[in-house]
């Protein structure tokens, strides 16, 4: 909710959320899903820092999107990624459902990154996701993720939508400057 309105204490929650779910995660057997929440805690802190500069009264930061060709790059980097993740994975752990698990990772990765620098696609990917997500948490009787995971969803699209009004704002501020 608060990442939405793009409020800079959306990073305290995600920290303190995340600290709780690498242990849940870990206990389950899900470790790309315990190593990603380690990873939330880092952004966390990257995402305030960032979203803290400010320029005067302005924060330097606005929502922006990728380019084509950048898009294009980034769902291929992510895509090798997880293969060779869920390989290490399906190799040498007994994780459970090692490629979606390692899909959803990298990709949550990549969405995280995004939305710390306001990257509208975040939202896109967040969709994917979270979607796929919610069958990888049903596998393993999450009933409390699952939940959490569908209003992440819903949170995705209205996140979408209200950062691509930011996002033409922004553009139309740019354009007239």
């Amino acid at each position: 909710f608060l990442l939405i309105k793009e409020h800079i204490y959306c990073w305290f929650f995600g920290i303190g959320g995340s600290l709780l779910s690498i242990y849940i995660f870990y206990s389950v057997k899900l470790y790309s899903e315990a190593i990603l929440y380690i990873y939330y805690v880092g952004i966390g802190i990257y995402g305030y820092l960032l979203w803290k500069s400010k320029k005067g009264a302005q924060t330097v930061l606005a929502v922006n999107n990728l380019t084509s060709q950048n898009l294009l790059l980034t769902i291929g980097f992510g895509l090798v990624s997880s293969l060779f993740v869920g390989y290490l994975f399906s190799s040498y752990t007994e994780a459970v459902n090692p490629y979606l698990d390692a899909l959803t990772t990298v990709f949550s990765f990549i969405a995280s990154f995004l939305e710390a620098k306001k990257i509208l696609t975040a939202w896109i990917f967040w969709l994917f996701i979270n979607f796929m997500t919610i069958f990888l948490y049903l596998q393993q009787s999450l009933t409390l993720y699952v939940f959490l995971t569908v209003v992440y969803f819903i949170f995705s699209a209205i996140g979408y939508v209200k950062w691509k009004k930011s996002y033409r704002l922004a553009k139309l501020q740019s354009n007239v400057s």
